[in-house]
């Protein structure tokens, strides 16, 4: 059905009655459909978002010793409310431009305007970007992907199979990292096949301490339980340990070494200074009880270090 305009010289109030229920009443109907299914699909989406930030702040809630390190130290879900609410905000604006857009072409429908020479020429032009956008598209999908997913974050320290270093900006296209050596990497999102985020959640603070093969086990161990004890009520580490230290015991005897494991779960990323103070309290306990480490072996001669 078109829409045609009535001639003038016999119009009666039944042809003018006739004509408003024809095509623009169809019109109007249209046109209030698309206004009505996008308002559902924007309270839809808002839904979606506040269900996935509401998941995230239970999953966080979850997470091993959250109720005390993950408070303290500002762990929260914010930066995740942040990215899910801005691609709620991207979604709503595709999902208008596509609402609008069908309810446009079928308003030109219903009025008569042709369509297929129209049509025929947007396939083409958008047959021809579509080869040349490929990777664009790629990359904006994965980026979204990325995003809603909360993969990474600015902040992290993430590793992507081709350089390790801290997010410092991550758009729909390219993330941005920064290495331990100062360099700033630029990533394309969809070249990016697997991710490994070293400070999203916890990390795991992992001790190996040598003694001499001579040395009794079992006192070295109750040493090293009296000292991650101590240290776990330290009010420095009380906030960064998730749980206290745990001595698993003997992990491999060789070459007249004894080495005892001590694992220790952690605040993301803050590993690395807890084994450091570890290894300096256990050496000073050892001292203290008098527990040797191995002895040094001084080549080419092979023999132990001079006393």
């Amino acid at each position: 059905m078109t829409l045609s305009v009535p001639d003038l010289t016999s119009l009666t109030w039944a042809g003018v009655g006739d004509w408003l229920s024809g095509a623009p009443l169809l019109i109007l109907t249209t046109v209030v459909i698309g206004v009505v299914s996008r308002w559902v699909l924007h309270r839809l989406i808002d839904r979606v978002v506040t269900t996935a930030t509401s998941r995230r702040a239970e999953h966080l809630a979850r997470i091993p010793g959250a109720g005390r390190a993950l408070q303290a130290v500002g762990v929260a879900n914010v930066r995740h409310v942040q990215r899910t609410e801005t691609v709620g905000a991207l979604l709503k604006s595709i999902t208008t431009f596509v609402v609008y857009g069908i309810t446009a072409l079928t308003v030109m429908s219903l009025v008569g305007i042709p369509l297929g020479p129209m049509l025929a020429s947007a396939s083409v032009g958008g047959v021809a970007l579509a080869f040349g956008a490929q990777s664009l598209v790629k990359d904006f999908l994965s980026g979204v992907f990325m995003i809603v997913e909360d993969q990474y974050g600015v902040g992290d320290v993430i590793d992507t199979g081709e350089v390790v270093g801290t997010v410092e900006n991550v758009s729909l296209r390219v993330t941005q990292l920064r290495d331990a050596g100062g360099m700033t990497w630029y990533v394309r999102n969809g070249e990016i096949i697997r991710i490994g985020n070293k400070t999203q959640g916890w990390s795991t603070a992992i001790v190996d301490v040598p003694i001499a093969y001579d040395q009794d086990v079992e006192t070295a161990i109750t040493v090293i339980r009296d000292v991650v004890g101590v240290m776990d009520d330290d009010d420095a580490f009380k906030d960064i340990l998730l749980e206290e230290p745990n001595v698993v015991g003997v992990e491999s005897i060789a070459g007249g070494v004894i080495t005892i494991r001590i694992v220790a779960k952690t605040v993301a990323n803050e590993q690395f200074g807890v084994q450091r103070e570890m290894r300096e309290r256990v050496k000073a306990a050892f001292d203290r009880a008098g527990v040797r480490s191995p002895m040094p072996v001084m080549p080419p001669y092979g023999g132990a270090a001079p006393q």
